[in-house]
């Protein structure tokens, strides 16, 4: 994907915050504020979503033994 550049004022104590953050999770503040925006947007919730569904359904079963409980398909007719 293309980058574009965004300049964006922010007061010191705010870059400052974003400068620390970044420097905590080991990336650029670029890359810190580009995850920031996809997150509020939906796109990180999104994803993890997608991920736990999968997750779901390849470990159904086991939690359906663990826990006392059909799988959903096996509930719905469908084996």
């Amino acid at each position: 994907m293309a980058k574009t550049q965004l300049n964006v004022r922010v007061d010191e104590d705010t870059a400052r915050a974003a400068r620390e953050r970044a420097l905590e999770r080991g990336m650029s503040v670029n890359r810190y504020i580009e995850e920031l925006v996809r997150q509020d947007t939906g796109e990180a919730g999104h994803t993890f979503v997608e991920s736990a569904a999968d997750f779901m359904k390849q470990y159904e079963a086991v939690f359906a033994e663990e826990f006392g409980t059909e799988p959903e398909n096996r509930r719905e007719g469908r084996h």
